[in-house]
């Protein structure tokens, strides 16, 4: 029961976050992308505060509101910006996946570095298969997109090293504390400071459609508050390496969440990398073993 326990925040953390990059297709047509973030960045910072406020939780405050405001504005300011202009400038979902699935080989080989936490030879065994079975998922899409924008690519690279380093930061710098006023001071923060940027950088276009609408709402209640909060609960619990190994798990489940709703084609390829990367993320979380207990001596 116990594993099952484990098991299952991080089970629902992957398929929250698999449906970001939908999200973003959904919603990026109606409005302009860093403007559609200010909007959900204020509005998840409004209700997490409402629900700080009604649990008496306590604020981060001095240094720790500080490294959280730095890995928040990695976390949701640099990453998920790169990664919706990327989409609104005609990178695909599936590729945009891609690119943020390289996140585990990067983790792994800054953790040692940074965190002090060395990767075993199992776990980097694991990070490069899972590598294999995101390629394998998206090969077709890949192969497919033609005419890519070079800007595009690089702020979904950019995004890629936001979120990599945020992790790290948030996992070295940032003590277990309450989770829901953590994220509303990482909202609050993003919000102040796309205020003073997005402004001078779009016309701050925005469609109220229906589907509009829908994007916003499913992404704020459903990414930025669920998501976010499992997230920071695996952060805690967790290795930064093992916790980035999930995210190998995003790109086939968007691949999937594509298919259903966008008819994408989903052909055996990326049946077998899902299967891959499904083993890769079992091969990364795997526990070690315990040291074996020295041999008693003779008397």
């Amino acid at each position: 029961m116990n594993g099952l326990t484990q098991l299952l925040p991080a089970v629902t953390f992957v398929c929250l976050w698999s449906t970001g990059f939908i999200g973003g297709r959904l919603g990026t047509p109606h409005a302009d992308p860093l403007t559609f973030l200010w909007i959900r960045f204020a509005i998840a910072a409004v209700l997490l505060a409402g629900l700080a406020l009604a649990a008496g939780s306590t604020w981060p405050r001095g240094k720790a509101a500080l490294h959280l405001a730095v890995s928040g504005l990695l976390v949701h300011g640099v990453y998920l910006g790169g990664i919706f202009i990327a989409i609104s400038l005609g990178v695909s979902a599936g590729l945009v996946a891609l690119i943020a699935g390289l996140q585990p080989l990067l983790t792994g080989a800054m953790s040692g570095w940074l965190l002090g936490v060395p990767v075993r030879p199992l776990q980097w065994a694991g990070l490069a298969l899972g590598l294999v079975g995101v390629i394998l998922v998206l090969w077709e899409k890949l192969a497919s997109q033609t005419g890519l924008p070079p800007l595009g690519i690089a702020l979904a690279f950019l995004g890629l090293l936001a979120i990599t380093f945020g992790t790290i930061y948030q996992k070295r710098y940032v003590a277990p504390g309450d989770l829901r006023s953590a994220a509303a001071w990482q909202y609050a923060v993003c919000t102040v400071a796309y205020a003073l940027v997005v402004p001078w950088l779009e016309p701050m276009h925005v469609e109220w459609t229906g589907e509009f609408i829908f994007a916003l709402a499913w992404l704020v209640l459903v990414l930025s508050v669920g998501a976010i909060l499992l997230f920071f609960t695996l952060i805690q619990r967790g290795s930064a390496a093992g916790v980035a190994s999930l995210m190998y798990l995003v790109p086939p489940l968007t691949a999937l969440v594509a298919w259903g709703l966008f008819g994408e084609h989903l052909g055996p390829l990326a049946l077998l990398g899902m299967a891959v990367t499904a083993a890769a993320v079992a091969l990364v979380n795997r526990p070690a073993r315990p040291a074996p207990l020295p041999a008693p001596r003779e008397a």
